[in-house]
């Protein structure tokens, strides 16, 4: 994926075609942290903490339909991906890439969880997982739309 263009307001994209595959893979995931992962506070101190927490859960649901439906109108514009030479060309506002990343970083974290939290000094090599791989697609996106928001610089690490 390379950033071919970008402006003040959109970013556009050249993407192969397995890109666009994974990249609507991954979307679709959304969401995968579950509704209880997130937590007011860890003490039950407050005399209305499960109200609170309830309240966070139905904030949170409803965030989660709103991006649903824009995730659904975002792989349903049939202009949103223009074929070219490479595999498509696709463009995003600077406000998609905003939730576009709030979405991805919740289908790379979820997959985290769902394959144990796994710590990176746990074992050196381990077999890939469905849920392994489908969160190093979304940290391969993330990457690319970090980079590309922060100009297109590369990190010194790359």
């Amino acid at each position: 994926m390379k950033l071919i263009q970008a402006d003040q307001e959109n970013l556009q994209f050249e993407m192969a075609h397995p890109e666009k595959f994974l990249l609507q893979q991954v979307l679709q995931c959304y969401p995968l942290v579950p509704a209880t992962y997130h937590r007011l506070s860890k003490q039950k101190s407050d005399s209305n903490h499960e109200e609170n927490q309830r309240l966070l859960e139905e904030a949170l649901q409803a965030q989660r339909q709103e991006h649903r439906q824009q995730i659904e109108a975002l792989l349903n514009d049939a202009k949103r991906f223009e074929v070219c030479a490479a595999g498509y060309e696709v463009r995003f506002s600077r406000v998609e890439m905003e939730w576009l990343l709030q979405v991805i970083n919740d289908v790379r974290i979820g997959s985290w969880i769902a394959a144990g939290s796994p710590s990176p000094k746990a074992e050196p090599n381990p077999p890939p997982t469905k849920q392994t791989m489908m969160m190093e697609f979304a940290a391969y996106f993330e990457m690319c739309f970090l980079r590309a928001l922060d100009g297109g610089k590369s990190s010194e690490h790359d």
